[in-house]
């Protein structure tokens, strides 16, 4: 017969930490386990500038916002009431400078952890607007741990640590990024109320750099790396297009390549749909009244 669990054990289980279950013998039992996690559950952050209200957050209003209205806040510079009043997002203007500045991106990034704080929302999602986010991969994703946890997950921009008077690891902004609930109340005294900007300031470095360093260097919470986030910034087109609907986050072009886009044949033509975000938007909600009806395959 087995022996009896410790007190110890049981606290494991009920908790469901998987570092514990180990000790305890108990392997893998119960750690993804959960519960249900809705997409209502997720604070979705994302970050724009009001001369790419048109350009560029049109786009994702008509596709992945869409589906995910209640749960996405849009952090920008200026107001637009007839966006908010058409589209019915939650636009949330920063009084930030709308310039492309370390500071201005501090100050909106500060906001947005304000606001999070605030929303009792279990876990906090930052994206770009030049992002597409696939809802059904995010929510697979954080359904792998617990909002109580010390959770920081996302993509490094470069293949090295970042040293200041430390060394720490930061996900990209640019890609996206997600942390725990857990973890961002952690954050508190270098993020809250302000204290993001002076965090920010004391180390000289970006908004999501900054994120990094009060989450590894000060908390010494290690950045969970993921290759499901994507950004600009690296060549989209080496995507398997078989694999792009399993990713969390998607983006679009370059400095030098505005065709730097996933590789997904759809029914729309590049010009038609230059970012591609129409056609995954279609291939993974076919039923949108804009989608083209696609007969066969959707996987190209």
């Amino acid at each position: 017969r087995a022996a009896p669990l410790s007190g110890l054990c049981w606290v494991c289980l009920l908790l469901k930490s998987k570092c514990c279950c180990v000790l305890c013998g108990l392997g893998d039992l119960g750690v993804r386990s959960y519960g249900q996690l809705e997409s209502k559950d997720i604070f979705i952050a994302v970050k724009t500038t009001r001369k790419y209200h048109k350009s560029r957050l049109e786009l994702l209003i008509q596709t992945w916002v869409s589906q995910a209205k209640q749960q996405t806040y849009i952090f920008t510079d200026g107001e637009d009431k007839e966006l908010q009043l058409s589209a019915g997002v939650n636009l949330i203007n920063t009084n930030c400078s709308a310039a492309h500045t370390r500071q201005a991106l501090c100050c909106k990034m500060s906001v947005e952890y304000d606001k999070f704080i605030e929303s009792q929302k279990k876990w906090f999602c930052h994206v770009d607007d030049d992002n597409y986010v696939i809802l059904p991969s995010l929510l697979k994703l954080l359904s792998s741990y617990h909002h109580s946890q010390d959770v920081y997950l996302g993509r490094p921009m470069m293949d090295r640590s970042v040293m200041v008077s430390v060394r720490f690891w930061f996900a990209t902004g640019g890609a996206g990024f997600c942390i725990s609930r857990g973890l961002a109340l952690k954050m508190s005294p270098w993020a809250s109320l302000g204290n993001f900007i002076s965090t920010a300031e004391k180390i000289r470095l970006p908004d999501d750099c900054t994120i990094g360093y009060i989450i590894e260097a000060l908390l010494e919470v290690t950045l969970t790396h993921t290759h499901l986030f994507h950004s600009h910034l690296e060549n989209l087109q080496k995507l398997p297009t078989d694999t792009v609907l399993d990713q969390v986050t998607l983006s679009y072009g370059g400095f030098e390549n505005t065709r730097n886009v996933v590789g997904l044949v759809g029914g729309f033509s590049l010009t038609e749909d230059p970012t591609r975000f129409k056609t995954v938007h279609c291939l993974l909600y076919p039923d949108t009244y804009w989608c083209p009806k696609l007969k066969g395959g959707h996987r190209h």
